[in-house]
């Protein structure tokens, strides 16, 4: 049977109904928001936006993870982060704060800073000092699958068999974070990374296969490129897509729903929760 919470410092995140994990970038060149909450007063004025949504987890990325991007310099995203976690823990007391790091040393000081969750897009491959970080801790930890690193992800990325590949990356992940261990895990396949647009959409559609691992599944479509170059537009004309596999993801067991536009996604779990319950 799937887990179905998390324990946030001794708090409990039901995930029986889904959960919204709302974006804040930092950083200049994300691919949809980039440079729009560099300033700290911007920042928080978004900050308020997403909780005035409903916004349920707030996901703060110091740096860019967009295709062909090099690996950051974990300095740099402390500077960035922390003074803002400080601000963000003494307005927003309640609110529960995920990291969006590969830096072991960044998870920690934002742990220490006032952090509850951990988000890595490596799953401990760009530090592997991360998962003996989050098992001290003892904090929830989502490890996404990822092939290769930013920079070249997306250089002719193929698979054997696409789902059984991912599947089996994360058993083996799994049993190394519990033997240290760790005890909330959170699972994400991974759109856009190490991808092509038809494998994403496959992994979209056989979601389900990862209730095997018996884990809470994030899934993170948020104007993603597999959205707007089939549809032939762009990130900025993304929304009703986004709502569209966001629906999909839901119905084939995503729990929390990884999102730059938390009202909409509050609106679409809002209404699949009525249709599951006629």
């Amino acid at each position: 049977m799937t887990k179905k919470t998390l324990n946030i410092k001794g708090k409990i995140l039901d995930l029986s109904t889904p959960k919204v994990m709302g974006i804040l970038n930092l950083n200049d060149d994300s691919f949809y928001d980039g440079g729009k909450f560099v300033e700290e007063d911007a920042a928080i004025n978004q900050v308020s936006k997403l909780i005035e949504a409903g916004v349920d987890i707030l996901d703060i990325g110091p740096s860019s993870s967009k295709p062909g991007q090099s690996i950051s310099d974990q300095e740099t995203e402390l500077n960035k982060v922390l003074p803002l976690l400080e601000i963000i823990k003494k307005q927003f007391p309640e609110l529960i704060i995920s990291i969006d790091t590969y830096h072991a040393k960044v998870a920690a000081q934002c742990i220490d800073n006032g952090a509850h969750i951990i988000n890595d897009i490596s799953a401990g491959n760009i530090d592997d000092k991360m998962f003996e970080v989050v098992a001290e801790k003892g904090v929830p930890y989502i490890m996404m699958h990822m092939q290769g690193t930013p920079e070249n992800m997306q250089e002719n990325p193929t698979y054997d068999h696409l789902i059984n590949d991912i599947i089996d990356y994360f058993l083996e992940k799994v049993s190394q974070l519990r033997e240290l261990g760790v005890k909330d895990i959170v699972v994400d396949p991974g759109f856009g990374f190490g991808k092509t647009m038809e494998h994403n959409y496959q992994i979209l559609k056989h979601l389900t296969s990862f209730s095997l691992l018996e884990l809470p599944l994030l899934a993170g479509l948020s104007r993603k490129s597999m959205i707007y170059k089939y549809l032939e537009t762009d990130a900025n004309q993304s929304l009703n897509g986004t709502t569209a596999l966001n629906m999909l993801a839901l119905q084939n067991g995503a729990q929390i729903l990884r999102v730059h536009d938390v009202k909409a996604a509050k609106e679409t779990i809002k209404l699949y929760n009525y249709y599951n319950s006629i």
